[in-house]
């Protein structure tokens, strides 16, 4: 192999939010789906339970927050992964600043029921002047949370972010049904359980519509009318912009 083939198939980015909205735990969701780890970690572990891998530091596994960035590496679909967990914090936020200026691309992380809180306003800030990509993920779905449309809109009113929505959940709380991919018109079902890797869940397509409205009844109806406004009123995905 090649230096310039290498080179191709890195990927770094960083992981980033307001303290709290779930940087850490998704950061080991994604370490286990990759197969870098067999068993993901807990923020917050009581003392038999495993730690987050991205917490190492004594006094991150005691106060449950990360204080410095981490850097993971994973394998994806012939892609080598560099993945980096910085401190939501604003009292670490020099070393997220400094992340920021050697990554790819940024995943933002955002609270389903607290919506764009002010860290996600500053380090949005920072992507944006190195013109930075940005992924939202919307993070507790399975929550009480506030509506999608609602999110989405506060996301391009505060953040100034033109959003173009490449999932959307059907329902959310103790009714969350699923997430919908509009790119492959595929749901994957949503089950509780923090061991589960991709091919445990339930996929079901949406070329069965009849299926998925009897199994998820109003939630299912208010998600395709939501899906209908929101592609509706968003630009095309442009992978070049």
């Amino acid at each position: 192999m090649t230096y310039a083939f290498e080179t191709r198939r890195r990927r770094t980015f960083a992981i980033i939010s307001h303290p709290d909205a779930g940087k850490t735990t998704l950061t080991e969701k994604l370490l286990l789906f990759s197969g870098a780890i067999q068993i993901a970690g807990s923020v917050k572990a009581r003392k038999a339970t495993r730690h987050a891998t991205s917490d190492w530091m004594e006094i991150e596994k005691q106060r449950g927050i990360s204080v410095a960035s981490s850097v993971m590496q994973m394998v994806y679909r012939d892609h080598v992964i560099n993945l980096l967990d910085t401190p939501g914090h604003k009292d670490f936020s020099e070393d997220t600043y400094r992340v920021l200026t050697a990554v790819d691309s940024a995943l933002m992380v955002i609270d389903a029921a607290n919506g764009v809180e002010s860290q996600t306003r500053r380090l949005i800030e920072v992507c944006r002047q190195r013109d930075t990509p940005i992924i939202t993920f919307i993070n507790k779905m399975d929550r009480e949370v506030r509506d999608p449309l609602d999110i989405l809109d506060e996301v391009e009113r505060e953040l100034g972010m033109p959003c173009v929505p490449m999932t959307w959940p059907v329902g959310q709380g103790k009714s969350f049904g699923g997430i919908i991919n509009l790119r492959t018109s595929i749901m994957t079902v949503f089950e509780s359980g923090s061991e589960r890797l991709p091919h445990d869940f339930e996929a079901m397509p949406l070329s069965d519509p009849d299926a998925l409205q009897k199994r998820f009844g109003n939630e299912w109806d208010t998600a395709l009318e939501s899906i209908e406004l929101a592609t509706g009123a968003s630009p095309t995905f442009d992978r070049e912009a």
